[in-house]
């Protein structure tokens, strides 16, 4: 294979030959600067020859401008989202061209027209530089997993338009999107959007009605709560209930306090306990949803929920012990009367060291309050663990004897009304896999529709049961 690669980076390298000479000199002269798209294919090609790593797809850019159709100068950048990847460097070029000395052909090459933009969402939005005064740039981004290490190619190069001319505004791009189909109906929103340039931190606003004064930079006299994030993104510390829709904006904050452009268009989100879903969702983050460390549970297929074949309510909450659930379950689940609800509960605890006899009483203290309040609850296997993947993204031990105490409460479980949901999650050593779960706890989606494909599987057979299955 390598002695068939040199043969053709060879051939490929002779017919760049001509366009590479000049670019390749000017490289060196400033210190490896210049992008040459011909001369780094085919570096690649050979390069790839020998790598034993797997390198995903590369990413499709989504937002487009043309001549036709240009950007405003703080242009918002988006693309697909890569399998594998924790966060994106994007990186902006300007083209030049060269004349060969006989003036028959010309030489293209592409220059850095700022750093690279690291973003740990699939978007972001520039602040060109203030000295460039083109109507056009190029652009392209790549994945990276954790530790910095492309799991991409760069995607293919895209040609931005500026329009200088059309209005500025600066507002941010929100990200989140509520009652779009399964799985997108949560009692603990997750607020997320584009970072904006410059930006010290951010003002969330959460609204009981439309913004009397939309784009503006004062509150809402709607305004119910705010939260002000250092980052563009935040989790709803409470939960959110009503026979009538919420509305959230966000607007970016500089150093001194003062607005940078205005609020976000508000968007809209509505969780009804009068809505008649048959089955909630219950648990912490696992099953809120979210994974790959920067994704979010509004990062849908994140969410095992969204690969159901029924519609379901979200009733979990991020960061849920088993005596939080417990806690809180008559205030969260009660007010929506499902007929079922899926229960996954006890993994922050027992990794951190809490007995398994604990979490198995709140399981119990859980199985109860369902009883009271003429509900079925269907308890999922709690999924292993990965303590290396946990420390290297969170810096987080995991307690010693952590498998020992998930068997037990597995074995709990295995005598109620279940569904084991954690059938080929381990590796050889009984952890977690990682091509499930990159931060050795949340499933990303192949380990989310794991879940999913397991329940849909046995949930005829649930559904079937008579209500004497769920009696002492």
């Amino acid at each position: 294979m390598r002695n068939g690669s040199v043969l053709f980076v060879t051939v490929l390298l002779g017919l760049t030959l001509g366009t590479g000479l000049l670019a390749t000199a000017r490289q060196n002269a400033i210190q490896q600067r210049i992008v040459d798209l011909p001369m780094e294919q085919a570096s690649q090609i050979y390069i790839g020859a020998d790598d034993d790593d797997t390198v995903a797809a590369k990413p499709v850019i989504t937002q487009q401008y043309p001549a036709d159709h240009p950007a405003a100068v703080h242009p918002v950048l988006r693309w697909s989202r890569i399998d594998g990847a924790v966060m994106y460097d994007v990186q902006i070029l300007t083209r030049h061209e060269e004349e060969h000395e006989d003036g028959t052909a010309q030489n293209v090459y592409y220059e850095p027209l700022m750093p690279l933009q690291r973003t740990y969402t699939t978007g972001c939005q520039l602040a060109l530089p203030e000295n460039f005064t083109g109507n056009t740039f190029y652009w392209r981004v790549r994945a990276l997993a954790l530790d910095g290490r492309p799991v991409s190619e760069f995607s293919n190069l895209a040609q931005v338009y500026i329009d200088r001319t059309l209005p500025a505004t600066e507002k941010p791009t929100t990200l989140s999107r509520y009652n779009k189909g399964n799985g997108t109906v949560l009692l603990y929103p997750v607020y997320d959007w584009i970072a904006i340039p410059g930006a010290d931190h951010y003002e969330v606003e959460v609204l009981d009605d439309k913004p009397e004064n939309p784009n503006d930079i004062a509150p809402s006299a709607h305004r119910i709560d705010s939260y002000a994030p250092r980052y563009a993104q935040q989790y709803d510390q409470k939960s959110r209930m009503a026979d009538r829709p919420f509305y959230w904006r966000v607007r970016a904050v500089d150093s001194t306090g003062g607005p940078i452009g205005v609020y976000s268009d508000a968007q809209p989100y509505l969780t009804d306990p009068a809505a008649n879903y048959g089955v909630a969702i219950f648990g912490d983050s696992i099953s809120h949803g979210g994974g790959s460390i920067s994704y979010s549970p509004t990062d849908w297929e994140f969410s095992y929920g969204s690969y159901l074949y029924f519609p379901t309510v979200n009733l979990s909450q991020s960061g849920d012990t088993s005596a939080m659930s417990s806690e809180r379950f008559e205030r969260d689940v009660v007010p929506f009367h499902p007929k079922y609800v899926l229960i996954l509960m006890g993994s922050n605890s027992l990794r951190e060291g809490v007995p398994a006899a604990n979490v198995i009483a709140d399981m119990k203290s859980v199985k109860a309050k369902c009883q009271e309040n003429g509900i079925h609850p269907v308890f999922l296997t709690v999924p292993p663990v990965n303590p290396d993947n946990i420390k290297k993204a969170f810096d987080q031990d995991t307690v010693w004897n952590w498998q020992s105490q998930f068997d037990q409460v597995n074995s709990y479980i295995r005598s109620q009304v279940h569904i084991d949901i954690t059938s080929d999650m381990a590796d050889e050593n009984g952890e977690l896999r990682t091509d499930l779960a990159l931060d050795g706890l949340h499933m990303d989606p192949p380990g989310k529709k794991m879940m999913a494909d397991a329940i849909n599987a046995a949930w005829p057979e649930i559904t079937a049961l008579p209500d004497s299955a769920w009696e002492e």
